[in-house]
């Protein structure tokens, strides 16, 4: 998905030849998902620029070496941290004038100028699914594992007018929400 979000980020903004990249290490996926975003991105063409952030103390600096390194972009990689955090690194990615892309609507919702992700209520409603069937009987270990079916992208224009952005035809047209 990171690799996906970062093909898209290119094509709103082709200009971006310097992506930071907003990451937890302690998240379980982050590693494999921050991989896969490399690979990308030399396919791409984009240099990638990691920052590591373990917790919200470490948003600040974050933004600040995006800042002093050039960043044209930012990708935000999918972690309870940065979903909880999604008003103040809205804000930052705003102050800095950073275009940004989120996994999740929530953030786009939230002033973040678009996403591209799994629905997280629909992810809701698939778990409760399955605890219903475990509280009937059913062992986990025999439940099969899902992958999500149903991914969105959300686009925000009042954070892309503010950027200056225009996002070309090939997105709106993808897009399943333009917040006006």
């Amino acid at each position: 998905m990171s690799a996906k979000r970062l093909e898209l980020l290119k094509e709103v903004v082709p200009t971006a030849s310097r992506v930071a990249v907003l990451w937890n290490p302690t998240h379980p996926t982050n590693p494999l998902q921050l991989r896969e975003t490399q690979a990308a991105a030399q396919a791409l063409g984009v240099t990638l620029q990691p920052l590591d952030v373990r917790g919200s103390d470490d948003l600040d600096r974050a933004f600040a070496a995006m800042v002093r390194q050039r960043a044209v972009a930012l990708l935000v990689l999918a972690d309870p941290l940065t979903v909880h955090h999604r008003r103040r690194l809205v804000d930052l990615a705003a102050k800095n004038r950073l275009p940004a892309m989120y996994p999740f609507r929530e953030q786009v919702e939230a002033g973040g100028l678009m996403a591209y992700g799994p629905s997280l209520p629909n992810l809701y409603r698939r778990a409760a699914t399955y605890v219903d069937k475990i509280l009937k009987g059913a062992k986990p270990a025999d439940l099969p594992v899902e992958q999500p079916m149903r991914f969105e992208m959300v686009i925000n224009m009042m954070t892309a007018k503010a950027l200056g952005i225009t996002f070309p035809q090939s997105i709106l047209i993808r897009a399943d929400q333009v917040i006006q």
